[in-house]
């Protein structure tokens, strides 16, 4: 468990050895089924989730559909981040769309180590700022890209292709499940 973590945030900065032992020991791990939700729309997110094994999506509901914003394979990471960094109350699910296996750690915790390693700090921010330039090329490319564009992209990500269901693929580049059909059988 421990080695997968470390490897993860190593990628954001330098921590002690102490500081490095200490976030990854605050992960607590957890078996999720398929469909388990853990986070809800209304309320507070306060965990980091760090997929072990499996898949969770963040998604929201407009008019009755589901629009997923961000899919979490193994080795990374899930968040509802404005939730998360203002404690105001979430517009997004957090749902397991496979069985997976997480680890959470609690952003009470995470202030700790803050306080206790203040080297953690800086790698967070390097983490939070990966985070939202990810999501500000996701918010242009639905902006800006065709929805075919958005569809070849996502091609080269054969984890999208092979594990998520279509109807999440298509709430993910902003069409309806028909409309991805019709591109992909414009593509071949």
């Amino acid at each position: 468990m421990k080695a997968e973590l470390k490897n993860f945030f190593e990628q954001y900065g330098k921590l002690s050895e102490a500081g490095l032992e200490a976030l990854t020991g605050n992960f607590k791990e957890k078996y999720v089924k398929k469909g388990t939700l853990l986070l809800f729309q209304g309320d507070i997110c306060n965990k980091i989730y760090f997929v072990k094994k499996g898949c969770l999506r963040l998604y929201y509901i407009a008019n009755d559909v589901e629009i997923t914003v961000w899919f979490s394979f193994e080795n990374n990471t899930a968040i509802e981040l404005s939730s998360f960094l203002s404690g105001a109350p979430s517009d997004y699910f957090i749902e397991a769309i496979e069985d997976s296996i997480i680890l959470s750690l609690n952003k009470v915790e995470l202030t700790q180590l803050y306080t206790d390693f203040p080297e953690m700090e800086r790698l967070f921010r390097q983490f939070w700022e990966t985070v939202i330039l990810y999501l500000l090329k996701r918010f242009t490319a639905l902006q800006k890209d065709t929805a075919e564009k958005r569809y070849l992209d996502l091609i080269n990500e054969s984890l999208y292709l092979q594990r998520v269901p279509q109807k999440y693929l298509a709430s993910f580049i902003g069409v309806t499940p028909t409309s991805l059909s019709r591109i992909r059988r414009k593509i071949k």
